[in-house]
């Protein structure tokens, strides 16, 4: 369980950001995918990630300090914005390069709609991730508004999905946000890491 969680800036700039020494784990996904919601769960902090209805949020890389340890890094949202299309290139330039280059990036968590099934978007987002050695898993959100058939048949679209071009599925994480589904699972997946991260730097 988090003890402290704190919110330290927003950036422009990823040489903007804090210094790379502590365990950073990325959270983006669609506009409107549940991200801020999902982060203030895991958090137990209602209001630290700021929810809205209005898709295109969240425009800078937002830093948040866990338990003095390790950052949940939270990015804007990919695809769909209230914004020119020149500002929604600028955003994906500067998540593309942010994502390449930060040395203390352990996993992105890439969040998917539960609601929905494959999006071009995601598959595409994911296959760039994989290009590029940016290790990823998978967390689907919003999946208490699903029944329990139409859940497994989205979720398993969009594994066949995934499928076509990977070997193996990522790991994933099944959470909703209204029903506190999926936190521990979460942290313990980051807090096991974070100790391998540890052990690697001491070496």
């Amino acid at each position: 369980m988090i003890k402290e969680a704190t919110y330290i800036g927003s950036y422009v700039r990823e040489e903007k950001c804090p210094e790379p020494i502590l365990p950073e784990y990325i959270f983006i996904g669609r506009s409107n995918v549940g991200k801020s919601s999902l982060i203030n769960m895991l958090t137990n902090k209602d209001g630290l990630a700021k929810v809205s209805n209005t898709p295109g949020k969240t425009q800078t890389i937002n830093y948040y300090l866990i338990d003095k340890t390790w950052y949940l890094v939270d990015l804007p949202g990919l695809g769909y914005a209230k914004i020119s299309r020149d500002k929604r290139e600028d955003w994906r330039k500067m998540i593309y390069h942010f994502l390449k280059i930060r040395p203390v990036l352990q996993y992105v968590f890439v969040l998917l709609d539960a609601m929905i099934g494959p999006q071009k978007i995601d598959m595409e987002f994911m296959n760039w991730l994989g290009e590029n050695n940016i290790p990823f898993v998978v967390a689907y959100t919003k999946t208490d508004r699903v029944g329990s058939t139409k859940l497994p048949e989205n979720i398993k679209a969009i594994q066949t999905e995934i499928l076509k071009t990977w070997e193996a599925l990522p790991t994933e994480f099944i959470t909703s946000a209204e029903k506190n589904i999926g936190r521990d699972e979460i942290l313990d997946f980051i807090l096991a890491n974070n100790k391998n991260f540890k052990e690697e730097i001491e070496i």
